[in-house]
């Protein structure tokens, strides 16, 4: 099927465009934020402990995460996809090469850069704070799903990281005439490094929607059902351990039909840098599950 001609910007106050994909992360930070605040209230799910922060201090961590995805994201990015930028500091021909870093709006941004950003946030925050580090961990897990939600559907809209090429019926052809403008008649051009850049003239799955429905509403479901139906936030470490563990699974699994990133497409053992960057996650959150699970019950708080 071909893909819409969708403008990836929403619309224009003035000179200055409101993209979808800034919108994506707003609408993401904001319902995560509702979503978290909603788990605060309910103090009988985290019996016989207590929720680990109060209302007042959540709009203080909503404020340290947001810094971390950001900062993380991006700085994420140009270490595992894109290490030249931290090189083109120093050795930048001109003014926009040297800060291609920090130019956020020019897009390249990393899941696993964010989610490192914010682990460095929470666990800065937790120790100022003098809270429990996995607790607040299990506050913050179930609400990444909202913004990978958002994040993957604006990817969609974007026409970025497309899938690897396919004859499944319900492929996408990412060659549009949008998309044609930029890239050109043959939608890829050789980049300098070698390599082509841009989805092709082809019909590729669409893994920007395999994504947001696998680690954004599925992994959202079954964190929900953890937390409402078996109550596993009263056992620290449990619902951190599962989103690690979901979303780790998911990644590597949807890396099979989302298409390398240019120049890593021939890493050892036919690995992807997301399936590698995944995989410790998926150990880590094995670990907290297997802690979590072997943990004798909290005694109820007089």
């Amino acid at each position: 099927m071909p893909f819409p001609e969708f403008d990836p910007v929403f619309f224009s106050i003035g000179p200055l465009p409101i993209r979808w994909y800034a919108l994506a992360y707003v609408t993401g930070i904001v319902l995560g934020w509702w979503y978290a605040a909603q788990l605060v209230k309910r103090e009988g799910l985290w019996a016989p402990n207590r929720p680990p922060i109060t209302g007042a201090q959540l709009d203080d961590v909503v404020l340290w995460i947001t810094l971390g995805i950001i900062l993380g994201g991006r700085f994420g990015y140009a270490l595992f996809y894109k290490p030249v930028m931290y090189l083109q500091l120093f050795t930048g021909q001109s003014l926009a090469e040297r800060f291609e870093l920090f130019q956020l709006w020019t897009g390249g941004m990393s899941f696993h850069g964010g989610f490192l950003g914010v682990v460095i946030a929470l666990i800065l925050y937790a120790r100022k704070n003098r809270i429990n580090m996995l607790s607040l961990g299990d506050l913050i897990a179930p609400v990444v799903p909202i913004g990978l939600l958002f994040g993957r559907l604006a990817n969609f809209i974007n026409g970025e990281l497309w899938g690897r090429e396919t004859t499944v019926p319900w492929g996408v052809n990412f060659c549009n005439d949008r998309v044609r403008e930029f890239y050109g008649q043959a939608c890829q051009f050789l980049g300098a490094d070698g390599n082509m850049v841009g989805p092709g003239d082809v019909v590729r799955h669409a893994s920007q929607l395999y994504e947001a429905g696998l680690e954004g509403l599925l992994l959202l479901t079954l964190l929900s059902i953890g937390i409402w139906k078996c109550r596993l936030l009263a056992k620290p470490g449990y619902i951190t351990g599962l989103f690690l563990v979901g979303y780790g699974l998911s990644r590597a699994l949807l890396e099979t039909v989302r298409q390398p990133d240019a120049g890593l497409d021939n890493l050892p053992l036919g690995l992807t840098m997301g399936m590698m960057l995944s995989l410790p996650m998926i150990a880590v959150g094995a670990w907290l599950v297997y802690r979590a699970w072997n943990r004798a019950p909290a005694r109820p708080q007089p």
